[in-house]
């Protein structure tokens, strides 16, 4: 089974500039960019948004009402989320002047190695498996953030989810077309059935849905915090349905577990500044495809240009190629992250691209190594404070391996690793695997402005890159550039050890004119025509640094919503 991983900026200006003239191939808009003064809530889900701006209306932070809504999330995007998964998250404090990051990432289980795994015809290790199962990071990542941020009670922002998982809440359209197709490919796994199709099928639009399991587990939580997952009952339920189904997890693996807080990475774009968090994650291959577009006029060359999306896709099979040799745990491996980001090697790689013809393979850089399905929300409060967090199964709904009497299934996340020896991600005990999932933010100088995402899997890089491009050189708006039109790249060489020697895939979403198709498809590039959701998420939440005044953005292409008040 071969497999990819999946699965001057307008806003920074003023707002009148929204208005102005424009360079040619601005995007269009579905809706307005939402505007508020108190606070603002993009998400997936808009009963998970109103709960997030309750919080709020409350008095809570921006992590306060971040918390809040993942929490919902995993009751209402079960397809996306849950607390059988990993978080990653970045703050910005304003009260210090500081962008925080958090990797609620978990790591893989003390008694696995590799020579226990059977690996797939393509050396992977298999996706939907016991063998794929990570310690779920997320419910650690919300401790974590409410311990430094937090100002109202856990138990506070954990009530109305739990009122709304015994009760039940409807199923909205995208989302119910997810979870069909995810009943289709998990229905036979133990415990999948039982908590995420009642009457045995999955919830159809507009159906409700409850789950008092997950409720439970939540009012669990509430009264016994943190170490109720990981040292508690919670850690001994998930590691007796391991014991019964082939997985390795122990009591030690979740006792050992902790978040990190870490510094996040960084690089300029035409004045602008962007940030990610650093590997195990990918954020650095957006920074890294920055560099590179940034030596080129990609205004001057239009989006209704053939050479600016080849230069699009080249960057990012250049990217990806680095992205697969070097990205892995910092505590196991060393990672060039300083020589990736390096302006000079930008300008090596970008000599790299053939503007005629497209790469069918792509080896790695050479950084000169000092030998030295996913949900994402933003949240920004009154005070100044903007989150942007990401959290996910993987795939959909994990591996679809569910315990019934916790509401919740286990990802997919250690999927990720790789089995050959020598690799920096190669599995190893306690070591997280590579991530897809990726928070950022923007800003001029050292202030970030906007807090931004794109779920996703491996076109998260790709959809962060584009929407900074939408916004800095076609000067679009917060909501015009999330529903620009998309290009997604797959099948470049993977953290899990496969290897691109065809040039990999590209898909373009509607809205991309027949010639510039044509054009690519003159120059190699091999189109396959895709609809759906593949082409991402997007999220945005833009603080204006004069008047404070907020601005929401959400995907046109999901269920979900801006709200502020």
């Amino acid at each position: 089974m071969r497999r990819t991983v999946m699965a001057g900026l307008a806003g920074l200006m003023v707002v009148a500039a929204w208005a102005a003239d424009r360079p040619e191939g601005r995007g269009f808009a579905t809706r307005s960019v939402t505007v508020a003064r108190h606070g603002m809530v993009a998400a997936a889900h808009p009963l998970a948004v109103g709960i997030g701006v309750d919080v709020l209306r409350r008095g809570g932070s921006a992590v306060d009402a971040a918390i809040a809504v993942n929490a919902a999330l995993a009751l209402m995007e079960p397809v996306a989320c849950g607390p059988g998964g990993d978080l990653f998250a970045l703050v910005w404090d304003p009260a210090t002047g500081t962008l925080h990051g958090l990797n609620a990432s978990g790591r893989a289980p003390l008694t696995l190695t590799p020579d226990k795994v059977p690996a797939e015809d393509d050396g992977t290790i298999p996706l939907f498996s016991p063998y794929a199962w990570t310690v779920p990071g997320a419910v650690d990542g919300w401790f974590e953030l409410h311990k430094r941020f937090g100002r109202l009670p856990m138990a506070d922002l954990l009530a109305p989810v739990i009122a709304y998982a015994r009760e039940g809440v409807p199923v909205p359209q995208v989302i119910a077309g997810a979870w069909a197709r995810g009943g289709k490919r998990f229905g036979d796994k133990p415990g999948f059935a039982e908590v995420f199709l009642p009457g045995g099928k999955a919830p159809a639009e507009g159906e409700p849905f409850a789950n008092p399991a997950l409720a439970a587990t939540l009012e669990t939580l509430a009264r016994g915090g943190r170490d109720a997952f990981y040292k508690g009952p919670i850690a001994a339920a998930i590691v007796e349905y391991s014991g019964a189904n082939g997985g390795f997890f122990t009591l030690e693996d979740f006792a050992r577990h902790s978040s990190d807080w870490v510094t996040p990475i960084s690089t300029t774009y035409r004045g602008h500044t962007v940030w990610e968090l650093p590997p195990n994650g990918q954020g650095l291959a957006a920074l890294q495809m920055l560099n590179v577009l940034e030596r080129h006029d990609l205004a001057a060359l239009g989006r209704d240009s053939a050479d600016f999306w080849h230069l699009l896709i080249e960057a990012k099979k250049l990217a990806y190629a680095d992205r697969a040799r070097y990205y892995a745990d910092p505590a196991f491996a060393e990672i060039p992250v300083a020589q990736l980001l390096d302006k000079a090697y930008a300008a090596r790689q970008d000599a790299r691209i053939d503007m005629a013809t497209a790469a069918k393979s792509v080896e790695p850089g050479d950084p000169a190594l000092a030998r030295g399905d996913t949900t994402f929300l933003a949240t920004a409060d009154g005070r100044g404070m903007m989150v942007a967090l990401i959290q996910s199964n993987y795939t959909g709904f994990g591996t679809g391996y569910t315990i019934p009497s916790l509401g919740f299934g286990l990802h997919s996340r250690g999927a990720m690793f790789s089995l050959h020896a020598g690799h920096p991600n190669v599995l190893a005990p306690g070591k997280r695997p590579f991530h897809t999932i990726i928070p950022a933010f923007m800003g001029r100088g050292d202030t970030p402005q906007m807090a931004f995402g794109v779920m996703g899997g491996d076109m998260q890089p790709q959809g962060h890159v584009q929407v900074v491009v939408n916004l800095v050189d076609f000067a679009m708006n917060l909501q015009e550039a999330g529903d620009a039109p998309r290009f997604y790249h797959t099948d470049s060489s993977e953290p899990t050890g496969t290897v691109m020697t065809d040039g990999g895939t590209l898909h373009l979403e509607s809205g991309i004119a027949t010639d510039v198709r044509r054009a690519l498809i003159r120059r190699g590039h091999r189109l396959v025509e895709t609809t759906g959701t593949v082409y991402g998420g997007y999220q945005a939440v833009w603080r204006d640094p004069v008047t404070g005044v907020l601005f929401g953005a959400t995907e046109s292409r999901k269920d979900g919503l801006a709200l502020g008040y």
